[in-house]
């Protein structure tokens, strides 16, 4: 459950910095982690005006970052994004993946509302680092699935843990989030730390010939709700959203 309940409240962002000056809670999940807010500036954007929150956590010293659009402090079901790092496909612009289209759709639409919240989290492939995932990729270009090949390097298909991402989550004292994405493990974590997801927001991105097999493979095998077969279609990016009731 969430350690971080009794955090002192402040007005802006900026007074984050002083408040988390000394912060040091029991920490999130099994490796008991611990974040603090070290640097808040102005960041504009191709997508939109947001300010740029750096998070140092106690576990592994990675580096996480959000980025806030409008008034979140203290709000209610804040339209939120939690983005796994990926070097290939944000910054390279892989077309293996479909993290690009999922970054960029995210901000475009967060920098449109009145607030919007998106974590960018140090998770890079799936929580397995960079090189690994050049490993996996090799491996699937001999033929195996992502799943498959994440395994046959020692891993569980998904090592990612959001138990950062619920503390960055209460660091800004969010009350409640509508949650971007079409991964259930995702709500499940966060609920497990005490995070309340009111909504899910689908976000399914348009496949190309490089990624079809990668987010089919990602439905059938790994649970993400997306279009399949034997699925129901979700809304393409293209379509009108909508935002579906989370019980």
């Amino acid at each position: 459950m969430n350690p971080c309940t009794r955090m002192r409240r402040v007005a802006t962002l900026d007074e984050l910095v002083e408040r988390d000056r000394d912060h040091d809670c029991t920490g999130f999940g099994l490796h008991r982690v611990c974040v603090k807010v070290d640097a808040v500036a102005e960041l504009p954007t191709r997508f939109g005006r947001f300010r740029i929150v750096a998070f140092w956590n106690n576990r592994d010293g990675k580096e996480h970052i959000a980025l806030v659009h409008g008034d979140v402090l203290g709000a209610d079901e804040v339209p939120t994004r939690l983005h796994s790092e990926c070097l290939t496909g944000d910054v390279m612009g892989s077309l293996r993946c479909d993290c690009r289209d999922q970054l960029e759709t995210a901000l475009r639409d967060l920098g449109s509302r009145e607030r919007g919240l998106l974590l960018y989290l140090r998770q890079e492939g799936r929580g397995i680092g960079l090189v690994d995932k050049v490993r996996a990729y090799a491996l699937q270009d001999r033929g195996l699935d992502t799943v498959d090949a994440n395994v046959a390097l020692g891993f569980d298909d998904d090592e990612r843990d959001y138990a950062v991402a619920a503390h960055m989550l209460s660091s800004l004292d969010v009350s409640s989030i509508q949650l971007m994405t079409n991964n259930p493990d995702k709500v499940r974590q966060l609920e497990q730390h005490g995070i309340r997801v009111t909504a899910r927001i689908p976000h399914v991105m348009c496949p190309n010939e490089h990624n079809r097999f990668y987010l089919e493979t990602k439905a059938a095998r790994s649970g993400h709700l997306m279009d399949g077969p034997g699925k129901p279609r979700l809304l393409e990016q293209g379509d009108p959203l909508a935002v579906a009731a989370h019980a």
